[in-house]
């Protein structure tokens, strides 16, 4: 079991936008605040999201070492369907569409997205 995942992100307000319309669509509370951060958490594992002042880079690059992507339950077909209807508004983008919604393989029903900072999420159909 996961306890939390910390990502570091350039621009923290634009993951609000993002991540937090996304985690909150999920059923995701906003756990805690700090300067320079803020944290969603679903049963007892939590996402954090900073914007540190220690980064060295100003961009997320999921081919490179490290995170490429987080898959997440999203509840049932019409709910990845609906999610994705609405993900353009809140700064994500479809990736693979001409294979959407089996990017993942026929047994998979999947919306994979990215946001305007380079970090994916895979949405999964339960």
């Amino acid at each position: 079991m996961i306890h939390h995942v910390e990502v570091w992100v350039p621009d923290l307000a634009e993951t609000e936008r993002s991540w937090g319309w996304l985690l909150t669509e999920l059923g995701w509370t906003e756990f805690q605040r700090f300067p320079g951060g803020v944290s969603w958490r679903h049963g007892t594992g939590y996402l954090v999201f900073e914007q540190s002042p220690a980064l060295t880079g100003d961009r997320h690059d999921r081919c490179a070492p490290g995170l490429n992507h987080l898959a997440l339950h999203a509840g049932a077909r019409t709910d990845v369907d609906r999610l994705v209807e609405q993900s353009s508004a809140y700064g994500w983008t479809l990736m693979f569409p001409e294979k959407h919604p089996f990017a993942g393989g026929p047994d998979t029903y999947a919306a994979y997205l990215h946001d305007t900072q380079g970090y994916e999420v895979e949405l999964v159909a339960g």
